[in-house]
């Protein structure tokens, strides 16, 4: 068993005040002969690492300006050329029909049997390149009169009702559903129809 000493000093949480130290001892929140700290080294380096960051945010900044510049540049060189090459397709399906065409004209002892055929197949051609294009035929006859699709260059006397397409002139053509010329028609005149 241990006898308590006497000397001791009690412990600090027993309410009495500490007893007084040594006079090289400053306390728990002093310092001891240790040089002040310089403040502008501090700062120089929060400076250093803030212009550092400025730097690489200003490169990524002008990176992505860059980048969308380019991608803009891009964009109106692709609408350029969907526009200038548009009908590329049309385009070779037609360069067949010519073909023909001019063969056709060179052929000088053709029987106009042979003629005839060939020019069927030309026109057969032609409509299958109108048929890739989207182009399709206007063929008004016996239909009401349409003032988008048709356009009237005359009004005849007829037995059929008033306004009904009697006789097409010259057929007309729809691109994907867009009047692209409309039918030269003539028209039934209203009225008793008879005259």
């Amino acid at each position: 068993m241990s006898i308590p000493d006497e000397t001791q000093s009690p412990p600090a949480d027993a309410g009495e005040p500490p007893l007084p130290m040594s006079a090289g001892y400053a306390g728990p929140d002093v310092v001891g002969d240790a040089a002040p700290a310089d403040p502008a080294s501090g700062l120089a380096a929060l400076l250093k690492k803030a212009e550092d960051e400025a730097l690489e945010l200003k490169d990524a900044w002008l990176r992505s300006r860059a980048e969308i510049e380019n991608v803009r540049r891009q964009g109106q060189n692709d609408v350029t050329k969907a526009y200038r090459y548009a009908i590329e397709k049309f385009a070779q399906e037609l360069l067949g029909v010519k073909d023909a065409l001019e063969s056709t004209l060179v052929a000088d002892s053709a029987p106009p049997e042979a003629l005839r055929a060939g020019v069927e197949l030309t026109l057969k051609q032609l409509a299958a390149a109108f048929d890739k294009a989207q182009i399709k035929e206007i063929s008004p006859l016996d239909t009401k009169f349409d003032p988008h699709s048709h356009q009237a260059m005359a009004m005849v006397d007829s037995d059929r009702p008033a306004n009904t397409v009697v006789t097409v002139f010259q057929k007309g053509y729809l691109l994907n559903d867009r009047v692209l010329r409309p039918a030269l028609v003539a028209v039934a005149r209203a009225g008793d129809g008879k005259g």
